[in-house]
C-alpha cells in the first residue's frame, strides 16, 4: 500500500476531533485508509454498501448508532444521511476525539440539515486519487511549497513526452493505475463512469435521464481551458440552463468535478469573475474524450488541452493538503488575457501558473503575468510557466520556467 499524504492530517484530526470526515470520488482509497489506520485500534467497520446494514440504519437510525462500539467506521455514510442527527446526540453526551471515522462520496455539506448536525463537531477531509508525488513515493505538498517558498528550485529535471503523456493516460485512481495501459484501463474507467451514475447519481436525484451526463462531462472536458459557459452549453447540447446548474452542482457533490473561481481584486474590476470547470482525474478527462497515449503524442492541440488539466489536477491535489491552505483559482480579463491558475494563500500572497507544451519557452510567454504583478506589488510571489522541457530557467522579476516533472520529483 502506498503511503497516502492525507496520512498524517488524517491522524492528527482523530487525535483531536470526535467525528472525522473523509470524502472524495468513489474508488480513491478512502476505506482502505481508514481501515488501516484505526482497524488495529479495535475500531469497527461497517459498510451501508452492506443491504442489511444500510436497511438497519434506515429502519431505526437512533438505535443503530446506539449500538456502534467505542470507535467505529462508517463506510459510505451518505446513503444513510438519517444517521447524522443521532451521531450528534451521541458527540454531545461524549466528545472524545476520534469516536466516528465516517467516509462519504458524496460531499455532506450540500445537506443543509447535514452540515448543521455536523457543524462545530467534525473535520472534513478530501482524499483525491493519487498524486503524482505519491505515485512516486516523493512527499506530499510539495510543489505548492515551491511556489510560494522565496528560492526556487534549481537544476535539471527531464522527463520523456512519452512517459508524461502515459501519466497524463493513467491518471490516479488506484484501480486504473494498477492495470496495464490501454484497452484495460479504457475499460475501467468506462465502467466506472456506469457505476458513478447509475449508483451515486441516481440515489441523490429523481433525474430521468442519465443518459445527458456524460455527454455534458465529455462537453466540459472539451471547455476546460475557458471559463464555463452555460449557455453555450445548453445550446450545443440541448439541456436546458437550469438542468446544466443541476447537473453540475451534482457532479461537484460526488468529486467528479471541482469548480475554480475567477480571481479578482477590488483592483482589477475588468476581470472575468465566471468559474473554470476542472475534472477530478486526468485519465477519467483522456476517457472521456476517448484520447489515448497515441493520440497524445500525435496530436498537440489534444496534449496541450490533456496537459493544463494535469497541471490543474495536481495542483489542486497539492493546495488540499498545503497547511496554508492556498486557493486555486483562474485569471481572465474582459479583453482575454488569461492565466491558466493563480494560487492566493490566506495572507494574501499569489503564486500564477500557465502550462505550455512544449519544451522550449520564450520571453513573450511570460507577458500574461504582468498586470498581475503590477496589481499586487509585493504580493506577488512567483510567476511560473510550466514546460516539457527540463531545466529551471529564470525570465526576469519573480518569472520562471519549471519543468513539468517538478510536480513529482522530490525537491
Amino acid at each position: 500500500m502506498l503511503k497516502r499524504a492525507l496520512e498524517d492530517s488524517l491522524q492528527a484530526a482523530l487525535s483531536d476531533t470526535p467525528v472525522v470526515m473523509l470524502v472524495g470520488a468513489r474508488q480513491t482509497g478512502k476505506s482502505t485508509l481508514a481501515k488501516a489506520l484505526v482497524e488495529g485500534q479495535g475500531a469497527r467497520y461497517s459498510t451501508f454498501d452492506e443491504p442489511r446494514l444500510l436497511a438497519a440504519a434506515r429502519a431505526d437510525p437512533v438505535q443503530f448508532v446506539e449500538n456502534l462500539g467505542d470507535t467505529t467506521i462508517l463506510d459510505e455514510v451518505q446513503r444513510v444521511p438519517e444517521v447524522f442527527l443521532p451521531i450528534k446526540a451521541s458527540v454531545d453526551r461524549d466528545r472524545r476525539p476520534g469516536r466516528f471515522l465516517l467516509t462519504g462520496s458524496a460531499n455532506p455539506l450540500f445537506n443543509p440539515e447535514v452540515a448543521e448536525a455536523l457543524a462545530g463537531r467534525v473535520e472534513i477531509l478530501t482524499l483525491w486519487p493519487f498524486s503524482q508525488a505519491e505515485l512516486e513515493e516523493s512527499g506530499g505538498a510539495v510543489i505548492t511549497e515551491l511556489l510560494f517558498s522565496s528560492r526556487g528550485p534549481r537544476g535539471l529535471f527531464p522527463v520523456k513526452r512519452e512517459d508524461l503523456a502515459d501519466r497524463i493516460v493513467r491518471g490516479g485512481f488506484p484501480e486504473a493505475v494498477e492495470r496495464e495501459g490501454g484497452s484495460r484501463q479504457e475499460q475501467w474507467f468506462s465502467s466506472y463512469l456506469t457505476s458513478i451514475l447509475e449508483r451515486d447519481v441516481r440515489a441523490m436525484t429523481d433525474i430521468t435521464r442519465l443518459e445527458e451526463m456524460p455527454a455534458l462531462l465529455t462537453a466540459l472536458a472539451l471547455r476546460s481551458r475557458g471559463h464555463s459557459n452555460k449557455s453555450a452549453l445548453s445550446q450545443d447540447l440541448g439541456i436546458p440552463v437550469s438542468s446544466i446548474d443541476r447537473y453540475l452542482v451534482l457532479l461537484e457533490r460526488i468529486y467528479l468535478l471541482k469548480r475554480l473561481p475567477g480571481w479578482h481584486t477590488r483592483l482589477g474590476p475588468r476581470l472575468v469573475k465566471s468559474p473554470k470547470l476542472l475534472l477530478s482525474d486526468s485519465g477519467l478527462f483522456c476517457s472521456l474524450l476517448r484520447w489515448n497515449r497515441d493520440r497524445l503524442l500525435s496530436d498537440p492541440t489534444s496534449f496541450g488541452l490533456a496537459l493544463e488539466s494535469f497541471v490543474g489536477i495536481e495542483l489542486a491535489k497539492a493546495a488540499d493538503l498545503d497547511l496554508r491552505d492556498p486557493r486555486l483559482m483562474h485569471y481572465r480579463t474582459s479583453k482575454g488575457v488569461e492565466i491558466d491558475f493563480v494560487l492566493e494563500t490566506a495572507d494574501g500572497r499569489v503564486a500564477a501558473v500557465e502550462v505550455k507544451p512544449s519544451s522550449t519557452v520564450e520571453a513573450a510567454d511570460f507577458r500574461r503575468f504582468d498586470r498581475l504583478r503590477e496589481i499586487l506589488g509585493s504580493r506577488f510571489v512567483r510567476g511560473v510557466v510550466f514546460y516539457t522541457g527540463d531545466r529551471v530557467l529564470p525570465f526576469g522579476d519573480r518569472l520562471q520556467a519549471w519543468p513539468v516533472s517538478l510536480l513529482w520529483e522530490a525537491i
